[in-house]
């Protein structure tokens, strides 16, 4: 069966070019901001990736991907992905967990609900700067937080110890700021379904597990999404607490490329690290997004 073929009009063929010509321009600005700050600053990283400049030489010269292969020899750059890895593994799952908790238990409660929704919340309006120095303080020996209750471990210090003191911190920052999607989320579910489980018998963890949880995938996604990037993107809160120390046990992927850029002035290694580290994000946020959205009901 063949299609008929709509014959426009001049005047809704003028009418059609305007719209699309609105839509475009009022798209361009946004391009524009996408060109400038994501797609150029990209291009830039692979372009000089390639090239070797750093203080040794002149002018940038050019050596293929052998900033890329290099990287595999250095032992602080893979101590920095390591510890990356192990930050992003750790803060992801518990911040989730803490965010639901923290936005079940708000969801619920009717005296203090807004206090409680504030206080949760208050650590995300911190700069990062005033949250790194809170817990320098809190983690100092003798007259910090930790000393005061007579405890005399020396977290950051401690080969040990240091990483996950910056978990701590960074899980303490951020589950206030997942929790608002998940109150978003709550609020998204009709209660009617709560009301068909409680009279079928079910109890609150099966009513959770089976209504709650599903109904908040969508959610899950994206405030998974963000705290993955969150893992591997902070770097003010390193250069004020530890510096990468002791022994770079706290280094991490950006602050070492801000180290190997700004510190040491190799600009084709830390472009090189630059795109290594946005493509693994990007990898690891496709297969996460995608393998994730086609169990995922959409109300």
């Amino acid at each position: 069966m063949k299609k008929e073929k709509i014959v426009l009009s001049k005047a809704d063929r003028r009418k059609k070019m305007k719209n699309s010509f609105i839509a475009y321009a009022m798209l361009l600005p946004a391009f524009i901001f996408l060109f400038l700050f994501t797609l150029y600053p990209i291009g830039s990283s692979i372009y000089s990736s390639l090239f070797k400049d750093n203080l040794s030489v002149i002018t940038p010269q050019f050596v293929g991907l052998k900033n890329y292969t290099g990287l595999a020899k250095d032992a602080v750059f893979v101590q920095s992905f390591k510890n990356n890895l192990l930050i992003a593994a750790v803060t992801v799952p518990v911040s989730i967990i803490l965010s639901v908790a923290m936005a079940l238990f708000t969801d619920r409660i009717r005296i203090g609900k807004s206090f409680a929704r504030t206080a949760f919340f208050y650590p995300t309006i911190l700069p990062m700067v005033a949250v790194a120095n809170i817990w320098l303080f809190i983690y100092t020996p003798g007259y910090g937080l930790l000393g005061q209750l007579g405890s005399d471990l020396r977290v950051l210090s401690d080969p040990k110890t240091a990483i996950w003191g910056i978990i701590i911190m960074l899980i303490w920052k951020q589950a206030g700021y997942l929790m608002i999607f998940y109150i978003s989320g709550l609020q998204g579910i009709s209660g009617e379904l709560y009301e068909a489980a409680k009279l079928d018998g079910a109890t609150p963890f099966q009513i959770f597990r089976t209504i709650t949880w599903p109904l908040l995938r969508p959610t899950t996604i994206y405030v998974s999404i963000i705290s993955l990037t969150n893992a591997y993107k902070m770097v003010d809160h390193l250069y004020i607490m530890t510096k990468g120390g002791p022994n770079n046990t706290t280094n991490m992927l950006l602050y070492y490329i801000f180290q190997t850029g700004f510190d040491f002035w190799d600009a084709g290694r830390a472009s090189a690290m630059t795109v290594v580290l946005v493509a693994m994000l990007l990898v690891i946020t496709g297969v996460q997004f995608f393998t994730q959205d086609r169990n995922t009901y959409y109300s």
